[in-house]
């Protein structure tokens, strides 16, 4: 059942999250709340019995404080961690560390609203959903793809964006519907993967309701 294993984990909620700014390649760390978002994450992965051969991260503390405290609740503090910003979220160029309020009010709500949920738009001096794209599937298919397709059991903690681009891949979505395809922070997504790299099956592992 382990083999061709890959999960997907967005960071926990990073503090200019809490304060609703545009991040982008910006390195603020997690919060409590993220902390916690990461360990429950790992206590999910840990009921299911999955542990991991090999694991992928962004070049910023967010995803990488996730990914730690993840395999520190799987007991797997050892395992070997490849880094690359390949796998950053999305630059958002002058609108990062800008409040999305106060960017609305700037540019308007319309072009505040293409820029972050269109595919090839652009943001001034930053990445467009495409742009992160282009560079997140090359990554993927070079490096975490075949160790999937090698049968070793892999997850990647990332972004919203960079994440988006192997969902986009993985559930067969199009540039119309990934953007408004949400991923909440701190929620496994566990794929296994045909001999074809085709999706056998996904499972979301959302957080127990109390």
């Amino acid at each position: 059942m382990s083999e061709r294993l890959l999960v997907l984990v967005r960071h926990g909620q990073s503090d200019w999250n809490l304060k609703n700014l545009f991040t982008g390649w910006k390195d603020p760390d997690i919060t409590e709340l993220g902390v916690s978002e990461a360990k429950a994450a790992g206590q999910r992965l840990k009921a299911l019995g999955l542990t991991f051969d090999t694991a992928f991260t962004s070049n910023l503390t967010r995803a990488q404080n996730t990914l730690k405290l993840i395999l520190g609740e799987l007991g797997q503090t050892g395992l070997h961690v490849e880094k690359d910003q390949a796998l950053n979220e999305r630059d958002y160029g002058d609108l990062s560390g800008l409040n999305k309020d106060e960017a609305r009010k700037k540019w308007g709500d319309e072009q505040v609203h293409l820029w972050r949920r269109s595919y090839d738009v652009p943001p001034p001096g930053g990445e467009s959903l495409k742009d992160t794209v282009a560079r997140v599937l090359p990554y993927y298919n070079q490096y975490i793809l075949p160790a999937v397709l090698r049968g070793e059991r892999v997850i990647v903690a990332a972004h919203g964006n960079s994440l988006r681009a192997l969902v986009m891949v993985l559930d067969g979505l199009t540039p119309e519907t990934i953007p408004s395809m949400e991923l909440a922070t701190g929620v496994p997504l566990v794929y296994r993967l045909k001999a074809d790299s085709t999706v056998e099956s996904k499972q979301v592992l959302e957080p127990v309701k109390a």
